[in-house]
C-alpha cells in the first residue's frame, strides 16, 4: 500500500524521536506517554502504535507492604494504537507478544473485593481513589497474542502461544496452547501437536 507524502514525513519524524528516546526500540508512534520510566524495562524492536499509556507507579511506604514496581517488555513485542499498561507490583510481557489496540492490561486496584476473608476489604463507601491500593503480579507469555479489546485483570497468567479474542476480559489464568474468548474467559480450542490440528474444548 503507497504511502502519502505526510504519512511518510510522519513516519520519518518518529523514527528520529525513537532513536533519541528510545534507542533499543524499533518505531514507537507519537504521542506517546509514559509515567514512572525507571520502572519500565523494554526489549529490542519494541514497536507502538499512537496513543500508548505505559505506567508504573510506585505506591511503596511503610504501611502499604508493596514493593517498587517493574513492568518488563521483552524483545520483538508489538503494541498498537491506544494500548495502556498500568503497573505498581509485576506486569511482565515476554518476548514476541502481539497486542492489538485498545487493549488493557494492569496488576493493580483500588480496593479489595476479593472473597477471602484474610484481606482488608473496601467499603462501597469509602472515596474509590483514596481506597487502598491491590496488586497481583501479571504475566503475558511469549508468543502470545491479544485481540482488539482485551482487558486483561490483576493476578492472571496468559500461557505462550496463546490467542485472546476481540473484547475477552480476561480474569483468570489461560494456558498455553490455547485459544480463549469471551467474557468471562472460556478456553474454546487448545492446538495438538500430534495432530497438528486446534481442537475443540
Amino acid at each position: 500500500m503507497e504511502k502519502s507524502f505526510y504519512e511518510l514525513w510522519k513516519l520519518g519524524i518518529n523514527l528520529i524521536k525513537t532513536k533519541i528516546f528510545f534507542p533499543k526500540a524499533r518505531l514507537i508512534r507519537f504521542p506517546f506517554d509514559i509515567r514512572g520510566k525507571k520502572y519500565i524495562k523494554y526489549g529490542k524492536d519494541f514497536t507502538t502504535g499512537v496513543g500508548c499509556r505505559i505506567e508504573a507507579y510506585n505506591f511503596n511506604n511503610e504501611n502499604s507492604g508493596i514493593k517498587a514496581p517493574q513492568l518488563i517488555i521483552g524483545n520483538n513485542v508489538q503494541i498498537n494504537d491506544y494500548v495502556h499498561l498500568s503497573c505498581a507490583e509485576s506486569l511482565i510481557i515476554e518476548d514476541n507478544v502481539l497486542i492489538a489496540s485498545k487493549v488493557y492490561i494492569s496488576d493493580l486496584n483500588h480496593g479489595n473485593y476479593s472473597s477471602l476473608k484474610s484481606l482488608e476489604h473496601s467499603c462501597p463507601n469509602e472515596i474509590v481513589k483514596d481506597r487502598k491500593i491491590f496488586t497481583k503480579p501479571v504475566r503475558i507469555s511469549e508468543n502470545v497474542w491479544l485481540g482488539e479489546n482485551v482487558t486483561v485483570l490483576a493476578g492472571t497468567t496468559i500461557g505462550k502461544n496463546s490467542i485472546i479474542g476481540a473484547n475477552a476480559l480476561v480474569s483468570k489464568d489461560v494456558p498455553e496452547n490455547c485459544i480463549a474468548v469471551g467474557n468471562p474467559i472460556k478456553i474454546i480450542k487448545k492446538y495438538n501437536f500430534e495432530t497438528k490440528e486446534w481442537e475443540k474444548i
